[in-house]
């Protein structure tokens, strides 16, 4: 019996990338391959990339650029690029760097084996008729207890900084038979927590009996999975929170009181040049309306600083906005011009300027975040054990409103769900004591 060959994969950016690439993975099982997390074992390398952050050409050829020794000692490893730089730059990789074997767009992944089959030097950036979903392997036996479920793709919104309409497409929402199917998949390798990842999640509409699924229906109907304890859903455009998705948070208990919900600004001219079709006040009073259904939630959102055309009152309007939501938690980033999209076309503004901004934007972030973090010093509440913890007789998992837990529990196991009173709060991370095991 031939050894097994083996599959080194890494994964650049959002939950959706993780997603893609642990299918990605069990597609190429089929064939045989087996994942590693030594990249020097690999027969394979398959690098999923992420198009959405600052410099994700750069950090790739740099990879691809400390692969090159490696396929000089192994000249039969296979080097593949998948994801959204793929779909952006299949045929520049390919110029630009000749240890590429395989060039695969996010849309096309379920295509990889047949690709390695074929042998050679193959690109596939096509937006297949296909639904990719229906070509894939049944999921495999997880590594934990919460996992991702891709419900949607693609986005429909056009924002002036974004890739995603271009990378991965138009929205596509998949059918709920499919996702209830996947779900209940899920639960019975002993997944208890379950994301829903979109780009534009909560513009969910897929094909379900009696028509179209709206989000709230869907999580309604998966929260009746004996055995799903959680549900959480990312990420979100202020637009497309209807009222029955907002009435979903305070009707379910397996949906987390945590929301990601991106407003990138809180200046109305710079929201209008970035396409968003919102204004900072419909923001304000849309929080108002989530916090009147579940007063505990707790909120997350994205910013861009240095937009084109940002003043500093566009930017004090910003900071205005986030003392008056009060966030438990925010990405934020500097502008930076992503080829093809309208904004690349306008002057930025000045470096130094963008630099100072975002310094001053992440240090009230922070605050706000750590207040919220010290708010729950004192208090109850429920953890899902994901691993063990670094000391002995230690857990860590995840609470309700997602922050990371350290709790003393020596009989604690993974999968499971406790409950924990909270003694100190860290920079990213809370600490905790045993209280209850629920299950």
């Amino acid at each position: 019996m031939t050894d097994p060959k083996k599959l080194f994969v890494k994964t650049y950016g959002c939950q959706m990338n993780v997603y893609d690439s642990e299918r990605m993975a069990e597609a190429l099982g089929a064939q045989g391959y087996v994942t590693t997390d030594v990249v020097e074992e690999a027969d394979m390398v398959l690098l999923n990339t992420c198009h959405i952050r600052e410099k994700a050409s750069e950090k790739l050829y740099s990879d691809l650029g400390r692969l090159r020794g490696l396929k000089v000692a192994k000249p039969d490893l296979k080097v593949g690029v998948a994801g959204c730089v793929a779909q952006a730059e299949g045929e520049e990789i390919l110029r630009r760097s000749p240890v590429v074997d395989l060039v695969v767009g996010p849309q096309a992944y379920h295509r990889l084996p047949e690709m390695v089959a074929a042998g050679g030097r193959q690109i596939d950036t096509d937006f297949p008729a296909e639904d990719k979903f229906t070509q894939l392997p049944a999921r495999k036996a997880l590594r934990g207890p919460a996992a991702f479920l891709t419900v949607q793709e693609g986005c429909d919104k056009f924002c002036a900084f974004c890739v995603v309409p271009y990378t991965r497409g138009t929205e596509v929402s998949r059918p709920v038979d499919r996702l209830l199917d996947e779900a209940r998949g899920l639960v019975a390798q002993g997944v208890r927590e379950i994301t829903l990842l979109g780009q534009n999640v909560n513009a969910y509409h897929g094909a379900g009996s009696g028509g179209s699924w709206g989000l709230a229906r869907l999580l309604r109907e998966l929260a009746q999975i004996e055995g799903l304890e959680r549900l959480r859903y990312t990420t979100s455009h202020p637009n497309d929170m209807e009222d029955d998705l907002i009435a979903a948070h305070g009707d379910l208990p397996q949906l987390m009181p945590y929301l990601h919900l991106p407003v990138q600004s809180g200046s109305d001219r710079i929201l209008k040049a970035m396409n968003r079709k919102h204004s900072a006040d419909q923001y304000l009073r849309l929080i108002e309306r989530i916090r009147a259904a579940r007063p505990d939630i707790l909120l997350s959102s994205d910013f861009i600083v240095g937009f084109p055309g940002e003043t500093d009152a566009d930017f004090q309007a910003t900071l205005d906005l986030i003392r008056a939501v009060g966030f438990g938690q925010a990405f934020s980033f500097k502008y930076s011009a992503r080829p093809g999209t309208p904004a690349a076309e306008k002057p930025p503004v000045a470096a130094e300027i963008a630099d100072a901004r975002l310094q001053e934007l992440q240090a009230l972030i922070t605050s706000q975040q750590r207040a919220a973090q010290v708010a729950m010093v004192g208090r109850e509440v429920t953890v899902l054990y994901e691993k063990p913890g670094r000391l002995p007789g230690q857990m860590v998992g995840k609470s309700d409103h997602l922050h990371a837990v350290h709790v003393t529990d020596p009989e604690g196991r993974i999968g499971q769900l406790a409950r924990v009173r909270v003694l100190s709060s860290s920079s990213n991370s809370l600490a905790a004591q045993m209280v209850s095991r629920l299950a």
